[in-house]
């Protein structure tokens, strides 16, 4: 689903694009996965779609926060014949959110993401080094992401997560879908 798939260099879509043009070419791709997804009316379930994947290159690439906006927007206004529900998990603490994860996936996993995201125009920039310059990174993401999501005009859910809290989470999701419990 990434607009990044066909490049060259992916993982580095900086050294393949401009911001303005991964925008269109996600864009596009998510026209194009609305029109087949009304046609095979299935419910797709997607994890980290909207806020992943294509965003965060585009803050990588150090895309001016106009096109980061408008270019949400303007996905919302691509996928709101779905009618999506979007469900925001975010935790308070960064930091701690950060230093947890990659605790529980290891020193292997922190370094890739260290020496992916770290490279980016945008980090480079700001001086980002290490895992200090990781956690800077995501506290910009979440300042970020948490306006976007206030101005999704879309239904949607926000939980804050920390507590990990998962059977109770669970309640809160099918409560807004107007689903029936688990027993």
């Amino acid at each position: 689903m990434r607009a990044t798939d066909e490049l060259e260099h992916w993982f580095e879509p900086w050294r393949d694009a401009t911001p303005r043009h991964l925008a269109d070419r996600a864009l596009a791709r998510w026209a194009a996965f609305v029109e087949a997804t009304r046609k095979d009316s299935p419910i797709p379930v997607m994890d980290g779609q909207l806020f992943h994947g294509d965003l965060t290159h585009l803050l990588l690439m150090d895309a001016d926060s106009a096109l980061i906006f408008d270019y949400v927007s303007a996905l919302a206004t691509v996928i709101a014949p779905l009618d999506p529900f979007i469900l925001y998990l975010w935790q308070e603490d960064v930091e701690k959110a950060v230093r947890t994860v990659c605790t529980e996936r290891g020193p292997e996993w922190t370094d890739y993401q260290m020496n992916w995201k770290l490279a980016g125009p945008y980090c480079v920039r700001k001086g980002y080094k290490g895992l200090e310059g990781l956690i800077s990174l995501y506290r910009d993401y979440r300042r970020i992401t948490d306006v976007l999501f206030d101005q999704l005009p879309l239904v949607k859910l926000s939980i804050e997560n920390s507590a990990r809290d998962w059977p109770a989470y669970e309640r809160r999701i099918l409560n807004a879908l107007r689903l029936p419990l688990r027993q």
